[in-house]
C-alpha cells in the first residue's frame, strides 16, 4: 500500500481503537447537542456499538443519509438523555459513514467505521456491482469530457463504463480540473468513492493517480462542428498520432448512411466520412480511432452530425420517441408553469398526455416573451430524460399565440376576431350537443354558448368527438375553456373550443 493512503487508513484504525478503549468518554462539544464519542466502531465481523447523546431539543438523523449496510436506533428523539445503537452485518471489507444529528440548528458529526477502509484494485464492472459509498481504484480510458471545471467525464475499460463526477487537482481541490492535462483517450488511474445517480454509476470527486497520455488526439474538424448537411457530404477529421497506424471503426448501426472514403497521412492523419441524403431527423455516430506502438494501446472518439428534417409530433408521440438527436416540433397548450426564470413547462395537447420541458432557449426567455399557462406554444427539441421520465431539454421557442383569462361577461364585448384567444371558466348550464359537445357556460358575469369542446389543441375529425364523455364532463361540472369570439345569426359563441381542465360541481 502506499504512503498516502495509509496513513488515513492508520489514524482511522488509532482513532477507532482509542474509542472502543474508553468506557468513560467524556461528552462533546456543542451545548445543543452532547455525545459520548463522535467516532463510532463496529467490528468487522459484524455488531453494534452505542452513544450516548443529550440534547436541549428534539433531534434527528436524516434517513437518507444511513448506507444500507447500516442500522441506526433510534433515528430520532426529544430533549434529554437517551443511547443510540448503530449496528451493522459482517463486511468484507472495511467501510465507513458520514452522519449528521440536527438539534436546534446545530450539527453534530459522527462517523461509524467498520473495519478498516482499504482500496483496492477494481475494474468498471467492479464499481456497477459494489456497494455505494465504498472507495474503488479504477484504471480505464477517459471518453467523453462533459465538464471542464469540476471535471465530470466518462471512464471506460473492457468490462464497462462508468461516470466521473468530480474531479480533484493536484492539491486536491474541486473547479480546477484543466490543470491536470486529461485529454480524452488518456488513460488514468482514478480513486473515489462510489454512487448511484438514478440509473447512472458514479464515482464522486475522484483523485487521479497516473496518466498514460493517448498516442492519438483528434485536432481538428472540417466543418468546424462535425456536421454534414442533410443533403448529404463530407467530414474531415485531422488527427496526431504517435502509434504505428491507425484503425478507425463506425458503428454497424450507422454503416447505412456513414462511410470513411479517404484516409492520408502519417504522423498526421486526415481521415474522410462520407454521409448519404437524410430524409429522417437529426442522426450522429460516434467512431472510434484506435493505434498501437506495440506496448501501449491509444482510442480516442469523434461524433459526427447530420441534419436531419424536424419531425411534427403530438405529445404522445413524442413520449413514445427513442432518445436522440432528432428534432421534434409539438404545438401544445402550456398546462403548468414549472419555472418562470428557465422556462420549465408542462405542455398538454389533444392526446391528454403532458410533456415536461426543461427551460426554453436561455435564463430569461421565457418570461422576456410573455409566455404564461395557457399560452399555445410551438417548441423545437430532443427527446430526453431524467431519471427515466422523458422530457424535452433546452427547447428552442419558434412561436405562440397568447391566451388572455377573461371573464364571460368581458368577453361578451369583445370584437370577433379568430386569430385572439381568450380563457375563460364557468358552469355547465346546458349540453346542446354532447358528440361535438355544444354547450353554455356561466359564471356571474353573463353566459355563453361553447360550440364545441374538444380534447385540446390540435384535435381532428373524430379525435373531436365524444370528449365529455371520455372526460365524464357532467351538467354543473366547472369547465376552463380556451378558444375565440365569433357570432352567428346574433348569437355570440365560443368557437375554437380548446379543453384546458374541469372539476366536478359540489353543493
Amino acid at each position: 500500500m502506499k504512503l498516502k493512503y495509509f496513513i488515513p487508513a492508520f489514524i482511522a484504525l488509532i482513532g477507532a481503537v482509542l474509542v472502543s478503549c474508553s468506557d468513560e468518554d467524556t461528552m462533546t462539544l456543542l451545548n445543543e447537542i452532547q455525545v459520548s464519542r463522535s467516532y463510532v466502531p463496529i467490528n468487522i465481523d459484524g455488531g453494534e456499538a452505542t452513544i450516548d447523546i443529550n440534547t436541549t431539543d428534539s433531534w434527528n438523523i436524516d434517513p437518507a443519509q444511513v448506507p444500507e449496510w447500516l442500522t441506526i436506533s433510534p433515528l430520532n428523539g426529544g430533549a434529554g438523555e437517551r443511547k443510540i445503537t448503530f449496528s451493522a452485518p459482517a463486511a468484507v471489507d472495511g467501510r465507513s459513514a458520514d452522519l449528521v444529528i440536527e438539534c436546534a440548528g446545530r450539527q453534530q458529526h459522527i462517523k461509524v467505521i467498520q473495519g478498516l477502509a482499504t482500496v483496492q484494485d477494481a475494474t468498471c464492472a467492479d464499481v456497477i456491482a459494489g456497494p455505494d459509498s465504498k472507495t474503488y481504484r479504477v484504471t480505464g480510458t477517459v471518453t467523453r469530457i462533459e465538464n471542464t471545471v469540476y471535471g465530470n467525464w466518462w471512464l471506460v475499460d473492457e468490462t464497462g463504463e462508468i461516470y466521473i463526477y468530480g474531479t480533484l487537482d493536484k492539491q486536491g481541490k474541486t473547479k480546477n480540473f484543466l490543470s491536470l492535462g486529461l485529454e480524452e483517450g488518456d488513460i488514468v488511474t482514478v480513486e473515489g468513492p462510489k454512487t448511484t445517480y438514478g440509473t447512472k454509476i458514479e464515482l464522486v470527486d475522484v483523485t487521479v493517480l497516473k496518466i498514460v497520455k493517448s498516442l492519438i488526439k483528434v485536432e481538428s474538424y472540417d466543418p468546424e462542428d462535425a456536421t454534414i448537411p442533410l443533403e448529404g457530404g463530407d467530414c474531415t477529421i485531422n488527427l496526431s498520432c504517435k502509434g504505428n497506424g491507425v484503425t478507425v471503426e463506425i458503428p454497424e448501426e450507422d454503416k447505412s448512411w456513414l462511410s470513411m472514403t479517404k484516409i492520408t497521412g502519417g504522423s498526421n492523419p486526415i481521415v474522410t466520412f462520407r454521409a448519404t441524403e437524410n430524409k429522417g431527423g437529426d442522426r450522429s455516430s460516434v467512431v472510434t480511432f484506435k493505434t498501437s506502438n506495440g506496448s501501449q494501446e491509444s482510442a480516442v472518439t469523434a461524433t459526427i452530425y447530420q441534419t436531419g428534417a424536424i419531425v411534427a409530433v403530438n405529445c404522445t408521440e413524442f413520449l413514445e420517441a427513442q432518445e436522440g438527436d432528432t428534432q421534434y416540433r409539438i404545438t401544445a397548450v402550456i398546462q403548468k408553469v414549472a419555472n418562470t426564470q428557465y422556462g420549465n413547462v408542462y405542455l398538454r395537447d389533444w392526446t391528454d398526455e403532458l410533456v415536461y420541458v426543461y427551460g426554453i432557449g436561455a435564463k430569461g426567455d421565457f418570461e422576456a416573451l410573455g409566455l404564461k399557462e395557457g399560452d399555445i406554444v410551438t417548441l423545437v427539441g430532443k427527446r430526453s430524460s431524467y431519471n427515466g421520465s422523458p422530457q424535452m431539454k433546452g427547447a428552442q421557442y419558434e412561436t405562440h399565440i397568447p391566451v388572455t383569462d377573461i371573464s364571460i361577461g368581458e368577453f361578451l364585448t369583445k370584437p370577433d376576431d379568430k386569430t385572439v384567444y381568450y380563457r375563460l371558466t364557468g358552469q355547465i348550464t346546458d349540453i346542446d350537443n354532447p358528440l361535438y359537445g355544444n354547450l353554455t357556460l356561466a359564471d356571474a358575469t353573463g353566459s355563453v354558448y361553447v360550440y364545441g369542446c374538444y380534447p385540446g389543441y390540435g384535435a381532428t375529425g373524430d379525435n373531436r368527438l365524444n370528449w365529455l364523455s371520455t372526460a365524464g364532463i357532467e351538467l354543473e361540472d366547472n369547465l376552463t375553456m380556451i378558444g375565440y369570439k365569433s357570432t352567428y345569426n346574433g348569437k355570440i359563441e365560443l368557437c375554437g373550443g380548446i379543453y384546458f381542465s374541469h372539476s366536478k360541481f359540489e353543493e
